[in-house]
């Protein structure tokens, strides 16, 4: 019979041939094309043309991140840094335990798993505090995306544990009301916050983040050519979907054109002396600690 592991794209195969289980995947997503793999697999061992197949090693889940997964997020992600970042980070974190980075795929149980959630969250953070559930949870998300490559890929001859995410993940769902957004922009434009060189910049950054939506890295990362005709075109982000137009509400317009003449050649709308060139989170950070 041939069957789809779940979320796999590919075909796999399997059937009894005396007394042993024959399992493989056809690395084909056609089924017509996998039941004639299939038969084709059959016929052989009926004529005596070849013998059951030796079972392939599986690797452990440190041999499997290093030789397989990574050098694949390498190529994908080579233009997405944070999204890189962010999948090297979960699996430095899975293979600093032992239990788990040297364990063959094909026997990590939930309960090893399990083991690897309970460790983590005992452990602290640079300042002190317990491991939030979303950083668990991120790094939860890696080791599950490492199981379905591998099986997608033929790594192993069965199915993984399905990994579960931790309850209790806070999310920020809340939205400013009117009445605190007067607040706070009234706030931002003391005299008490005039002393400072830059206390600006925290309010014009809220200012097109809330009326444009955009996420914080698009905003930092706006370039001169970013405005045209009245409005923000965002050229690039984190989905297919990042790409569009969004048209300036007066104050955005009036703060983009206070930036542009201020920018003095730059390309950035907000340039900074970090790395990249413009504003990053921790230029922000700085500027809450002010307040």
């Amino acid at each position: 019979m041939v069957y789809k592991q779940k979320k796999s794209k590919y075909w796999w195969y399997k059937f009894i041939w005396n007394g042993e289980p024959i399992r493989e995947s056809t690395k084909q997503t056609n089924k017509r094309v996998a039941e004639q793999m299939e038969a084709a697999h059959r016929t052989a061992l009926a004529k005596g043309e070849v013998g059951i197949r030796d079972k392939k090693p599986v690797p452990t889940l440190k041999d499997f991140a290093e030789h397989d997964f990574l050098p694949f997020v390498r190529s994908t992600f080579a233009a997405k840094p944070k999204t890189l970042a962010y999948y090297e980070n979960g699996v430095n974190r899975l293979l600093a335990f032992e239990r788990l980075a040297g364990e063959r795929l094909d026997a990590i149980t939930s309960d090893r798993v399990a083991e690897y959630a309970t460790k983590r969250q005992e452990a602290k953070g640079k300042r002190g505090s317990l491991l939030q559930v979303a950083s668990l949870n991120r790094e939860l998300q890696v080791l599950r995306r490492m199981f379905h490559l591998a099986q997608e890929w033929g790594k192993v001859e069965r199915a993984l544990p399905n990994v579960k995410m931790l309850p209790g993940e806070k999310h920020r769902e809340r939205v400013l009301t009117t009445a605190e957004e007067d607040l706070y922009f009234g706030g931002a434009s003391t005299e008490a916050m005039a002393q400072y060189a830059d206390a600006a910049l925290l309010r014009d950054v809220a200012i097109i983040l809330l009326d444009c939506g955009l996420r914080p890295e698009e905003c930092f990362r706006l370039r001169t050519e970013n405005v045209a005709d009245g409005n923000l075109e965002i050229h690039k982000g984190k989905t297919d979907n990042a790409r569009r137009r969004i048209p300036m509400t007066p104050r955005v317009k009036a703060t983009l054109d206070m930036r542009l003449s201020k920018a003095d050649g730059s390309a950035w709308v907000f340039p900074s002396q970090t790395k990249s060139g413009h504003i990053e989170p921790s230029s922000l950070k700085k500027q809450e600690g002010v307040n």
